[in-house]
């Protein structure tokens, strides 16, 4: 068994990571950018050691700041978690040509799958239905010569890509080119490769995936199903394990064309396939991920196991036990630092107040504590909780009351969003299609006015808790203060009424002022000085988080002042230019 273990990430994850090697005996090491200086992360590590830098090329990417940390800690081995170099094939030969451990699949494995046109090769190869598709491309030509043959829409996807980045949906001949170009460039920034390639688009399909994990002795399995239908930016939100409404017969070809796509590759560790399921049953190759998901602990409650634990053991050669027979249905919520009613917008900040849920069949695996900043450098995902029920309705009604138990105050976060889906028809009902949050969005918006703490322009409320009695009656009170401006909350026995203003939705500061409504940095100017535009057209992209973020002007007129050039942080409130009528 290793002694001492890297973790290679931070957040919610490293936590997660650390838990399990304390379970192990193992002792471990953490890693942390500038901004992650104070982190709540790295109170779990037996030793941590500082990357230097904020962005993640600069850190948690730096494969040869993290290997001389690993060497000169005398670690034998490295755990990636997921997102930043889980993926990446370069790193996991870089371990192994020092001597260290990479606990995860091989790096011929993961350079056959990472490629996404490769992967499907290898997918229709292995009897895995796939969508047709075309590329590299190499020509916008090309594209439209699909689509002449294949009709629209069609989708646009970066090779290198993933989590819903490099991917751009395509319903009109007139959008092609600039969704070629958005992919290149967002597959360069955040893969390293600009190739991209198109495939038909299927509409209204449910996300359903196959946790597989393959064992030392070159065997693969399949642990469950999940569906993880419900998300925005094609960014999940909720998952579900096991996928529910689906057949027998369905559910054992998923499972069959997973481990048969891995043991293709001789993958070993803990991996998961992604699949399509259209409405009439049919299912279709979409990815390999070739990690451990963030969706992992709905499997690791349904089936009683611990998969940071079998990646592990694997890595040190040790036979698994592997899981077979599920017991009951489990869901997760990904809590994030999003603001709901700007079209989830991600957001950074301090937390002011923290109260995570708990009781029977409640888990939280969470980076966050009160008191804590939130830095703009990588994605929003604070926490995320997990629930489990006899069945899915059971399931359903935990998570009800866990997600009115939880309190995160400072930031605007997913939880309204959660409590409003939670209770909706269709959502109870039976999973819902990949196409239902940006279908109702604008319900969402409003859901996300009224429930989230108000804010003008660039300057949000402070918040000041009070309790009160009225007629011997006790109430916590929440007062948003600003100046002469003031709004309340009332929390009243379990129900939460906030009070909104239409400002809180602005993107302006005055009537021809466009500002920012997020942290970032201006990544391109998508207008000149003197066009014309219309209410609602995307004028520049901010990326915030790890994600794109399209601004759209707030009034028809013309641009008549740039104000920020690309390639400089904005803050929230920061003007970006002046649209005069």
């Amino acid at each position: 068994m290793f002694k001492k273990i890297l973790i290679a990430n931070r957040g919610e994850i490293a936590i997660r990571i650390a838990r399990t090697c304390r379970d192990l005996g193992v002792k471990t090491v953490g890693i942390y950018s500038d901004s992650d200086r104070e982190a709540p992360f790295l109170d779990w590590m037996d030793e941590s050691y500082a990357l230097r830098g904020r962005s993640s090329s600069e850190t948690y990417t730096n494969i040869q700041k993290i290997i001389e940390i690993a060497k000169r800690s005398s670690c034998d081995a490295i755990h990636p978690g997921y997102g930043f170099l889980s993926e990446n094939a370069d790193f996991a030969l870089a371990c192994q040509e020092a001597g260290i451990t990479f606990i995860g699949p091989s790096h011929e494995a993961i350079f056959k799958m990472g490629d996404k046109l490769r992967a499907r090769s290898l997918a229709a190869e292995a009897g895995v239905p796939i969508l047709p598709g075309y590329g590299p491309l190499e020509k916008l030509s090309e594209a439209e010569s699909f689509v002449t043959e294949h009709g629209l829409p069609v989708v646009i996807k970066a090779a290198g890509g993933g989590g819903g980045k490099g991917l751009r949906t395509v319903n009109a001949l007139s959008e092609l080119a600039t969704a070629i170009e958005t992919a290149q460039r967002e597959g360069l920034s955040y893969f390293g490769s600009s190739d991209v390639y198109i495939e038909k688009y299927l509409p209204h399909p449910r996300h359903v995936e196959v946790q597989i994990f393959g064992r030392c002795d070159g065997d693969v399995f399949a642990i469950g199903t999940r569906d993880c239908s419900t998300q925005r930016r094609r960014q999940k939100l909720i998952e579900e394990a096991p996928a529910p409404l689906i057949d027998d017969s369905t559910r054992a070809a998923m499972e069959l064309a997973a481990v048969n796509l891995a043991k293709a590759v001789g993958y070993k560790s803990a991996g998961t396939v992604e699949m399509l399921l259209s409405p009439s049953g049919d299912f279709y190759f979409l990815e390999m991920n070739t990690r451990l998901q963030v969706e992992h602990t709905v499997t690791e409650v349904v089936y009683g196991c611990d998969l940071v634990a079998m990646q592990i053991l694997t890595a040190a050669g040790y036979l698994v036990d592997v899981p077979s027979s599920p017991l009951g249905h489990a869901i997760q919520c990904r809590i994030n630092a999003e603001d709901v009613a700007n079209d989830f917008m991600p957001v950074s900040g301090r937390i002011s107040r923290l109260r995570e849920p708990a009781g029977p069949w409640v888990r939280v695996d969470s980076g966050i504590a009160s008191g804590c900043e939130l830095a703009s450098d990588y994605d929003s995902l604070l926490a995320k909780l997990i629930v489990w029920g006899k069945d899915r309705r059971e399931a359903i009604d935990r998570l009800r009351r866990a997600l009115m138990e939880y309190v995160i105050e400072g930031v605007p976060s997913t939880l309204d969003f959660h409590r409003w889906m939670v209770n909706r028809k269709e959502f109870i009902e039976g999973p819902v299609s990949t196409h239902f949050v940006q279908d109702h969005m604008d319900e969402i918006r409003l859901v996300g006015a009224t429930l989230s703490a108000p804010s003008i322009g660039s300057h949000s409320y402070n918040e000041e808790n009070l309790i009160v009695e009225v007629d011997g009656r006790r109430f916590e009170v929440i007062v948003y203060n600003s100046g002469e401006n003031k709004s309340q909350k009332t929390n009243t026995s379990s129900s939460k009424v906030r009070a909104a203003t239409s400002a809180g939705l602005t993107r302006r500061t005055g009537e021809d002022t466009l500002v920012s409504p997020i942290q970032g940095n201006l990544l391109r100017v998508l207008v000149s000085e003197g066009e014309m535009v219309s209410a609602g057209q995307p004028v520049c992209i901010i990326e915030s988080m790890k994600m794109e973020n399209e601004i759209a002007a707030h009034k028809n007129g013309k641009v008549s002042k740039l104000l920020i050039e690309p390639g400089n942080p904005v803050v929230v409130g920061q003007p970006l230019m002046e649209i005069s009528s």
